[in-house]
């Protein structure tokens, strides 16, 4: 089996701005829980296996792998999987743009200008939190209950909660807990001042496999949900661009618009910045071979 890893930048407004995905090729005889241990070893949000399609109306499917799991759909890989299948020489089935198959079901890519835009997926949940739902994302975020100005469900698959501040500054200064003792998905929106280069900022938090607390550069598919909650709420009427990253030392910029059929679109720019083969991993059954670097003590390093 010959893999190729492709290194893409996702929504960063320059290079190496955004957020890194790592887009493996060539991988379709490779077992489920070697891809999981191939995503842990990168070490990144989140690792696609870029692989033929299933379904005859599908281009490509993909399978997107977090630390801990696999997920249905996720905006970032979503992108960079569509953005290295068009450099390997994809040509869309349909005129009217591309259609990613993934665990979540069909999803709609379409290039406009210099970015790649994806469908909103339905929400799997929506509506209000419970009240001990609501008190647990305030302890979590280290805020009180008049800092939040409403807050939804937003889970398109990843579980997203949205919390909506009174503003950018505000967002930016949260800080959050470190460790969570079960899993959390939070995301949190507010508004910059009118005028500026972005309307929103968005940040956005989770826990990993072992309980620590990640925050995601720059994060497509919590854009996307919370975009369906701003423009069904009335809180956007028109197409907006959000900020991700700024704590992190990013530059990422997310696209949200609505279409006449009140579709919602998300898109950003993407970038490779590496491409390279994959050596000497797997055995015959498509696990990680025992012979290979990946079996290898430990390294004592971070």
């Amino acid at each position: 089996m010959s893999m190729t890893l492709h290194m893409v930048d996702v929504f960063g407004m320059d290079a190496i701005s955004g957020n890194p995905l790592a887009v493996v090729t060539g991988a379709g005889d490779l077992a489920t829980d070697a891809m999981l241990r191939l995503t842990r070893w990168f070490n990144l949000s989140e690792t696609a296996f870029l692989l033929p399609p299933q379904h005859p109306d599908a281009d490509y499917r993909v399978r997107i792998f977090t630390l801990d799991r696999e997920m249905p759909f996720a905006g970032h890989p979503t992108l960079g999987t569509c953005h290295v299948w068009l450099e390997c020489g994809g040509v869309p089935k349909h005129a009217s743009g591309i259609v990613q198959e993934c665990g979540a079901g069909l999803v709609g890519i379409r290039r406009e200008a210099d970015r790649l835009c994806f469908a909103a997926p339905p929400l799997l949940r929506a509506g209000a939190p419970s009240a001990d739902e609501l008190i647990e994302a305030q302890r979590f975020l280290g805020i009180d209950a008049r800092d939040i100005v409403d807050a939804a469900w937003v889970d398109n698959g990843p579980g997203w909660l949205g919390i909506r501040l009174a503003s950018a500054d505000r967002v930016l200064s949260l800080k959050p807990a470190r460790h969570w003792p079960r899993r959390i998905d939070i995301g949190v929106i507010g508004p910059h001042a009118a005028g500026g280069d972005t309307a929103f900022e968005v940040r956005a938090f989770f826990s990993d496999h072992l309980g620590a607390i990640v925050e995601d550069p720059v994060t497509g598919s919590l854009n996307a949900s919370l975009a369906q909650w701003l423009f069904a709420a009335g809180v956007a009427t028109a197409d907006y661009r959000a900020a991700q990253g700024t704590c992190l030392g990013r530059k990422g910029r997310v696209h949200a618009s609505r279409d006449s059929a009140g579709r919602i679109w998300i898109g950003g720019r993407t970038r490779t910045h590496a491409t390279g083969r994959l050596h000497d991993l797997v055995d015959g059954r498509g696990q990680i071979s025992a012979a290979s670097p990946m079996s290898s003590p430990p390294s004592t390093g971070h």
